[in-house]
């Protein structure tokens, strides 16, 4: 068969560059699935351009209204390249091997394929110890003015923004409609067409200054001319601009403003000309959790919260995207809709404090088809709750009866506040706003406290439930997730996971690591499994589920979790999943400070020297006859009888028996020609390995 090889080698050019600038004027860019995709959108420029053959480093720039690359430096021409091209072996590509005789069938196949006549000149090149034909040519770069629009318009298709949209009758979609595009290449326009418009050097002033477009020339025009429009295209100059302004009024008012990192980030997309002013509410309502207000303010206004002497005040900082000399009015109309939404807020909160819980009315909302009612879920979360308190008593401060029982009205009513009014206008508080509610109704403060944090840890960096009775109630409404959807095979796959199952496991395991509790897959899940009454299901697929999450969670070498995994106590692979943390950090950390690939070597060979057919027997005393492997016998004696405070001290002295295992190898020959000691010497290696093999297995570490 024939075989053509084709390899692609960039060749350096004297190549001449020339600032590259792209604007995308759109209608306003919705700010969150934008900054979603911001850290990649660059990347994504630079591997299509380097498709191309352009190697490009631009600066991305944005507002709500325009996207824009910006490269001082951008080559005129893309690199030339040189195309080789492998061919048949000489022994095929010519009649018999000859090469007087003429092309065989499979030699003017080769130049057939390259489009060229049978009597090319060509080359004869080595290739796996092989003589073949060879051929190569030079393709010239082109003009990358003739090219960048293709890969702009490339660009803009591979962004991911969620929802993207076809707009009017155009072919192309985008997340919201482009307006106007241009690409200058120095001072020269680049013409080219894309969503339904021919590009124009051209751009809009901010909103404020006024709707008509006006002509760019330069990129330095460009830039110049967009500052005196009243845009700031950097985006960090706008995120400065902010903070310096809010320094102002934190002094002009005496009071602190917080920082919400997330809701700074978004205000920077929405504006092109930030200006923060000081608007004031009525003292009345701080009667409402702080949450609420917080929330009213920042999720639907984006307003940041005051603080004076440690607590919430009445006051909030909005930013206006505006020009305006005075800003009066816009703070009068945000605190109109502010004290509106707070009127509302408190109608409803004490709507539900008359009303109470109602845990009842659980049983008229479905949770998943297939697993009941959210009263059917919250009935199988209180067995699984119950049966992990047996696990943990010695882990709580209090009577068995009295934790049984916040326990168990906590779990009753974790979910009772997704029917207040509250609730439902502010879906992000549920369990927060139970919290409160819990608290006026007088209940117990572990079970407000178990309500509040029922869903921590909630991702990455979120905070741990703050008591065990807490952590229960969390990990019990985990387990019920994982275990109920598992039951109806609505498993996690690839990307998809609608029901998050995976940050369940994260949360499950974070829990039982941050607490010390004892939790074997293997034992307590299909134990929790049968006394939730689930359809059954295959065990080991949860098991499995959850390692392939302490795997992600982990930042060590992934043969350090591999090893781990395979540890073997009495034959039985260790499941306990607070001992497999453990077991991890501990060999982690031990090898940060160790001469690590001397001890993976040595004691990768004690576990290579085995067979798998040994079978296990005593070591015999008074067969050891070297003092190198009397020597190792006494110490492995000492480490199987220390006992050891941690696994740290476990680990370590596990692996002091890198000396008495030098003298050892380099002395004595393990396979002697008398069986009876060659066995003896095999038992004293493998006892080693199965010491080793109760906190990993050595054979699967890689550093």
């Amino acid at each position: 068969m024939i075989q053509s090889y084709l390899n692609f080698k960039g060749i350096s050019l004297k190549s001449s560059y020339l600032p590259l600038l792209i604007e995308i004027f759109t209608e306003e860019l919705p700010a969150l699935p934008f900054l979603k995709e911001l850290p990649h959108m660059v990347e994504k420029w630079q591997k299509i351009a380097q498709k191309h053959r352009i190697t490009s480093t631009p600066t991305l720039y944005f507002t709500p209204r325009r996207i824009v690359l910006y490269e001082q430096n951008f080559a005129t021409h893309t690199q030339d390249i040189l195309i080789e091209s492998y061919g048949p072996p000489l022994a095929i590509a010519f009649i018999n091997g000859d090469k007087t005789k003429g092309l065989s069938k499979a030699g003017e196949s080769f130049f057939k394929k390259l489009e060229l006549p049978t009597n090319t000149p060509y080359e004869i090149r080595i290739k796996e110890n092989k003589e073949v034909l060879y051929y190569a040519k030079m393709q010239k770069g082109v003009q990358t003015k003739d090219i960048v629009g293709e890969i702009l318009i490339e660009w803009l298709k591979a962004l991911q923004f969620g929802k993207s949209m076809f707009w009017g009758n155009l072919n192309e979609s985008f997340i919201r409609p482009v307006r106007n595009i241009f690409i200058l290449l120095g001072e020269q326009s680049v013409s080219f067409n894309a969503f339904g418009l021919h590009s124009i050097a051209q751009t809009y002033p901010h909103r404020d200054i006024s709707f008509e477009p006006y002509a760019i020339t330069s990129p330095s025009d460009y830039f110049q001319s967009l500052e005196k429009s009243k845009v700031i295209l950097e985006q960090n100059k706008r995120r400065a601009m902010i903070l310096e302004q809010i320094v102002v009024i934190e002094s002009q008012e005496n009071i602190k403003v917080e920082i919400d990192e997330a809701l700074l980030n978004e205000i920077v997309a929405i504006t092109e000309y930030p200006r923060a002013a000081y608007g004031i509410f009525d003292k009345q309502f701080l009667q409402l959790p702080n949450e609420v207000i917080i929330t009213s303010m920042k999720e639907n206004q984006r307003y940041f919260a005051t603080y004076k002497d440690g607590h919430l005040h009445n006051g909030f900082v909005l930013v206006a995207n505006s020009t305006a000399a005075n800003l009066g009015p816009i703070v009068q109309g945000n605190q109109k809709v502010l004290k509106a939404r707070l009127s509302d807020a408190v109608f409803f909160y004490e709507n539900d404090l008359k009303n109470g819980f109602a845990p009842e009315k659980l049983g008229q909302i479905l949770f998943v088809d297939g697993l009941g009612s959210l009263l059917d879920k919250t009935k199988r979360e209180s067995v699984i709750a119950l049966e992990l308190l047996k696990f943990y008593t010695h882990k709580i401060d209090m009577k068995i009866q009295e934790s049984q029982e916040i326990l168990s009205t906590a779990v009753k009513y974790a979910k009772a506040d997704l029917l207040t009014e509250m609730v439902y206008e502010f879906t992000e508080l549920q369990g927060i706003i139970g919290y409160y509610y819990a608290q006026s109704f007088g209940m117990h403060p572990l079970v407000a406290q178990a309500i509040k944090e029922q869903y921590l840890p909630t991702g990455e960096d979120s905070p741990l439930p703050s008591h065990i009775l807490s952590a229960i109630l969390a990990l019990s409404i985990k387990l019920d997730n994982i275990f109920a959807l598992f039951s109806i095979d609505k498993i996690p796959s690839g990307s998809k996971d609608p029901f998050a199952l995976r940050r369940a496991a994260n949360g499950v395991i974070k829990i039982i690591w941050h607490y010390g509790l004892d939790f074997d897959l293997s034992i307590d899940i299909p134990r929790l499994y049968q006394a939730g009454g689930y359809k059954p299901s295959n065990m080991q697929r949860i098991e499995s589920f959850f390692l392939e999450r302490l795997e992600g969670m982990l930042k060590v070498n992934p043969s350090l979790i591999r090893c781990v995994l395979n540890a073997r106590v009495n034959n039985a692979k260790v499941r306990n999943l607070n001992t497999i943390i453990h077991n991890i950090e501990a060999l982690s950390a031990f090898f940060e400070k160790s001469d690590k690939q001397s001890l993976i070597t040595l004691f990768k060979r004690v576990a290579n020297i085995l067979n798998d057919d040994i079978i296990p027997t005593h070591i015999d005393e008074s067969l050891l006859s070297f003092p190198q492997e009397i020597a190792l016998y006494q110490a492995l004696k000492a480490l199987k009888a220390k006992e050891f405070k941690d696994i740290s001290e476990h680990i370590a002295t596990l692996f002091s028996l890198k000396e008495p295992l030098e003298a050892f190898f380099a002395s004595v020959l393990v396979n002697d020609n008398d069986n009876a000691i060659k066995t003896n010497r095999q038992m004293l290696i493998l006892s080693i390995y199965n010491e080793f093999l109760r906190i990993g297995d050595i054979k699967d570490i890689t550093l």
